[in-house]
Parts: C-alpha cells; structure tokens; sequence
C-alpha cells in the first residue's frame, strides 16, 4: 500500500494537540477520515440550501424548412447570494435565454431575471421573487487561498438532490479560453471532480464559505476542474449592480500569476511579491501595438501594483477605455515603461 493523504497527517498532529484520554496516541486512519468526512459535511450544510437548479429555454435562430421556430433547452446550477433572492450562476448557462426557471432545494420553483450577463467572466446574477427571506451563502476572499487547501464542489445538476465533490486547490490564477473562445482570467484550478450540469454552482473552502464559481472542466484531461474567483465575481456583481453590465478596457494578453524572487523584488524596489507573466498576445491588440512581448512581467498600469490576475481585470475598468496608460513590465533584466491605449472590451 503507498503512502496515507497528507490530510490525514495533518488531522493526526492535530488531535495529538487535543484534550483526551490520551492525546498522544495516534488516531486511526477511520477515526481521522471521519473527521474529514465531518468537515465536509459541516461545510455542506452551511450552502445546501442556497444551491439551485436553473433550467433554460433558448429560441432556436432559424427553423428547419417546413417547420415552426423551435426552442431548445438547457440545464445548470446557481446559488443565492442574498436573502432575497439575487443567484450567481454561469453566463454560459442562461446566455441567450428566453424563460430561466429556478429550482430551489426544498422544491420551490420560482421564474427568474437575468439581472446582467458577463461572458468574460462567466457569470450572471438572476433575480428571484419570494415572500420570505431565502437561505444565502457567505461569501469568501479567493485572495486568501493557498494551494492545497480543501476545496468542495457543490452542485444541482438534474434539480432533484445535490451532488457533492471534494478535492484540492491545485493552483491559483490561472487564465482559461472557454469554448466559444473567450478568456476568462483569475480562475482557480482544482481536482474536485466537476459535472457539466453543476456549471454556475460553489466552490466552497472547509468553513462553507464560497471561493469560487465552478465554470468548466476539460475534456479529456484527468479531473482538472476550474472555478471564477469569488473576489472577481464580487467585482462583476457590484458593476452589474450599477450598470447592468460590466464595461471593461481591453489590451488583449493572456497571462497569469508568477511570483517575483525577493533579488528581483529589491533590485527594482517593486513593493508587489508577484505579477502577471503574459503567456499570449493577441494580434492587432492594444497590447501588440504598444510593445509588449510574451514572457513580459506586467507588475503595475498607471503606477498601481499588479501583483495577480484579478488586480489587472481591476486595474482594466472602464475608467480606462481609450485613454493612455503607463505599463510597467519586466522584461529580462530591464524595467521598462510602455504606453498602450486600452479600447472598450466588446465580447
């Protein structure tokens, strides 16, 4: 037999730290399972509640000939965010849609609106009419995680029972193209196994806080899952909130979060411990235009640190769109200063 996880190490110096009868024997490997097992289920019970099922209906865009327009449906998950009653859930899942239903855990079905949409995230916030104050989870700080910490996959794919998947946070800002081609950035990668009809539910740490919104797996590979951000879904949220949409200045890069050695740090008095590595440029971009290169290092616009992923999707608001901005980069052993002249993100 190969060696035992690691979490269960960790739960045994934890026990052996514990009042008892006798805190320095070591505890089985059932005794310490079950206590991961409690943990789990403690977090699950804190959102259960506030999970959904969405279902969809879309208009087809042409019929076939000799037949009526059809409609075509769709499936999905979502949580409520607040009593009452707005939903988080994937753009993918409700894009284009001309009916949203919503199917809440005690069976409660209720008709939904499509506050906004942001397929650059992934994400929509839909809006639920009750008498009553509707369970809601907590939201987290996806800024806080670390890799290897417990992460917990929520969902209610068929609108019956939830399923539940449990894994690690395999590694954090990540930047990945959707299939319709689309990159969405600050995603947080895990081995939680993910279920395509769980799209649009939480990610949640061992507390039943949410730190992220699981959005794709991919196909193939062996269970590597992915999730948006909590922190960028709270920055999405408030901007659809205010506008209806989220506007957002555009310079076409790919990138994702690197740390900076502490000789680096020093050497060019970067106060940021990390930056955005860029691994794609996109031609014709505001960002070719400008000079920058793959391999750069952004690590500030307009003199404002950019230690990860989400700080640029930040950084990059609409107060930006067709206005001059001063990129920092690091590029070799050079600091250099670039000018790009970001435009309104348009898909």
């Amino acid at each position: 037999m190969g060696s035992r996880p690691r979490f269960i190490d960790d739960l045994s110096r934890a026990a052996s730290d514990a009042p008892g009868p006798n805190p320095l024997t070591p505890l089985s490997d059932d005794a310490l399972l079950d206590a991961y097992s409690r943990t789990v289920i403690g977090a699950l019970e804190r959102v259960q509640q506030a999970v959904a099922f969405i279902s969809v209906e879309r208009r087809l865009p042409v019929a076939a000939p000799g037949r009526e327009r059809g409609a075509r449906s769709g499936t999905g998950s979502g949580f409520i965010f607040t009593p009452d009653g707005y939903l988080l859930t994937n753009s993918h899942v409700v894009h284009g849609a001309t009916h949203i239903q919503v199917t809440l855990a005690d069976g409660a079905r209720f008709d939904a609106d499509l506050v906004g949409d942001d397929p650059g995230s992934d994400l929509a916030v839909l809006r639920i009419g009750s008498p009553e104050p509707l369970p809601h989870v907590e939201l987290g700080e996806s800024s806080k995680l670390r890799v290897g910490q417990i992460a917990i996959a929520v969902g209610n794919p068929l609108g019956l029972a939830q399923t539940v998947t449990t894994g690690v946070v395999s590694a954090l800002g990540r930047s990945l193209r959707s299939n319709s081609g689309r990159m969405i950035y600050d995603v947080i990668q895990t081995d939680a196994a993910l279920n395509p009809g769980n799209s649009g539910g939480p990610l949640i740490n061992s507390a039943g806080q949410v730190i992220g919104v699981n959005t794709a797996i991919i196909p193939g590979a062996q269970s590597i899952c992915f999730a948006t951000a909590i922190d960028t879904a709270k920055w999405v949220i408030m901007q659809i909130f205010a506008h209806g949409r989220v506007r957002r200045a555009y310079i076409g890069v790919a990138g994702t979060t690197t740390p900076l050695p502490r000789r680096v740090q020093r050497y060019f008095g970067l106060s940021a411990q990390s930056g955005v590595h860029v691994m794609e440029i996109v031609k014709g971009s505001p960002a070719a235009a400008g000079g920058l290169r793959t391999d750069d290092t952004i690590v500030a616009i307009d003199s404002q640190p950019v230690q990860d992923v989400d700080a640029l999707q930040r950084t990059l608001d609409a107060s930006r769109i067709d206005k001059p901005v001063n990129v920092t980069v690091l590029r070799g052993a050079q600091r250099l200063e670039l000018t790009l002249m970001p435009v309104e993100q348009t898909s």
